[in-house]
């Protein structure tokens, strides 16, 4: 018997029914270890059905379902590998971090249907489609955020985000309607074609660079940076994890899927907008301000808010390179990228709330000497940093290295270069925290009594997962090649 091509993102759906139902039939108990695996199991299930599938070859062809609003195709899967295993890290850690919360269910179920969302945008094959499953990733996102209601910086974080995420998807929806009274169409079949020789170029053009403000909100590229810093250190510290990979990769996939299939670069020639351009501009400047404005940072979590901007503005060289001659390799370096920086900036910020957990403080002198009473949670942090910045103990070298070489043979090697410069400064600020923990000396004693086992499997899995993707980083790379040629193809 076959299973649905949309088996991944029903699993997800259906466990967040389940989370609700065991919360509704033994309300009293204490089942947060319930909760938790059902979670973690259903978003592991999910990213495993899809590398499965992946691997049998489903997709290789798209399989339009619902009349055309999503297809499932090799570049989706891989979307729903990398979001849920996202989300599984994240579900593990959380049965640590909200086992003395209320309304635990509520959170489980809102990291599913977010990834379930996220898993939809992947496969979004209209605007309409796209912008609800966005919205379906931003709601529970904004509740997640200010899930610690006696936590004012959560509660701050959460409103902050809400107020700037409704605006954001203001401007989107309303580029969209635009960009529909200029074609009449939604479906990124028939937009590719609707662009092509439009006579309403003012309408379309307007409409085209409001859909890029939208996509530079939620993949937090500059200038609508400016919300991550603040949702990401108030959030809780899996919730800023989960926001920070998932959700970024999430937003790619389907700023992909636009300026790939529904508004190429070769049918917008009179349209006045020449995005590739506005992206190129965008990454140098993303990159550059967020490893500048990490590299002033006193605060760990903050720091590693600033440099998940700069990451962003590595992964905008692919969408800058397409209509290149060489956007099939960047797309899929781009994928590989996420992928493997989903695990290694998961696996950071899950040693922060490892640290939380243990009420070590925010500033790198508060990690001072942490090593010394948690020596693997700190080993698994310095691989996750220098993975970060581009050092060989991790895959993070080698997906930057193939996102450059993509970049020079898509003649953006001003770009590969400006790329290889912020990687050198991320270098310095990233091995600034590892010296504290390592190498400086502790200003007093840390109260470590107590070892998170989901937090600490969580960080172990990560940690295991950069290194191994290193190693076979040529599967990766395969795959992640193969999702591009069939989308760049189609």
């Amino acid at each position: 018997m076959e299973l649905p091509a949309l088996t991944p993102q029903y699993v997800l759906g259906l466990a967040a029914l389940l989370v609700l139902a065991a919360d509704a039939l033994w309300p009293t108990d204490r089942k947060n270890s319930l909760l938790a695996g059902i979670a973690t199991l259903a978003s592991a299930g999910s990213a495993g059905i899809a590398a499965w599938f992946l691997a049998a070859g489903v997709g290789v062809t798209p399989l339009s379902r619902f009349d055309g609003a999503l297809a499932v195709d090799q570049f989706a899967l891989f979307v729903t590998v990398i979001v849920g295993s996202v989300a599984a890290l994240v579900s593990l850690a959380s049965y640590d971090y909200v086992r003395d919360e209320p309304h635990r269910a509520a959170y489980y179920s809102l990291v599913l249907l977010a990834t379930a969302g996220m898993s939809l945008m992947g496969a979004a094959n209209s605007l309409v489609t796209g912008f609800v499953a966005l919205e379906l990733v931003s709601l529970p996102a904004y509740a997640l955020a200010a899930y610690l209601k006696h936590d004012e910086g959560s509660v701050e974080a959460g409103l902050k985000y809400f107020l700037i995420g409704a605006l954001s998807s203001g401007v989107l929806v309303y580029g969209i309607a635009l960009i529909y009274a200029a074609t009449g169409v939604f479906g990124f079949d028939a937009l590719a074609s609707a662009v092509a020789g439009n006579e309403h170029v003012e309408l379309l053009g307007v409409g085209i660079v409001m859909v890029i403000g939208g996509f530079a909100f939620k993949t937090a590229s500059v200038p609508f940076h400016f919300w991550a810093p603040e949702a990401y250190e108030g959030a809780p510290a899996p919730v800023s994890a989960f926001l920070s990979s998932a959700s970024k990769a999430a937003g790619f996939a389907l700023a992909f899927r636009v300026f790939t299939l529904a508004l190429p670069a070769g049918t917008l020639a009179d349209v006045g907008v020449p995005w590739p351009v506005v992206f190129a501009v965008l990454a140098a400047v993303t990159m550059t301000l967020g490893n500048f404005a990490a590299a002033t940072q006193e605060n760990v979590k903050r720091m590693l808010a600033y440099s998940s901007i700069g990451h962003a503005g590595y992964v905008l060289i692919a969408l800058a390179a397409l209509g290149g001659p060489a956007e099939t390799f960047v797309v899929g370096a781009a994928l590989a990228h996420l992928l493997v920086y989903g695990f290694m900036n998961t696996g950071a910020f899950l040693v922060v709330a490892l640290a939380e957990q243990w009420g070590v403080g925010r500033t790198f002198e508060d990690y001072n000497g942490l090593a010394r009473e948690a020596p693997v949670a700190c080993a698994a942090l310095a691989v996750f940093l220098f993975s970060l910045a581009g050092i060989p103990v991790g895959a993070g070298a080698l997906s930057k290295l193939f996102l450059f070489l993509g970049a020079v043979d898509s003649g953006l090697w001003w770009l590969a270069a400006l790329g290889v410069v912020n990687s050198a400064l991320s270098l310095f600020y990233y091995s600034r925290l590892v010296k504290a923990v390592w190498v400086n000396e502790p200003e007093g004693d840390f109260d470590i009594r107590e070892r998170p086992t989901g937090i600490y499997a969580a960080v172990i899995v990560a940690a295991v997962a950069t290194v191994a993707l290193l190693v076979g980083f040529g599967v990766v790379s395969d795959a992640a090649f193969s999702a591009a040629s069939v989308l760049v193809g189609a």
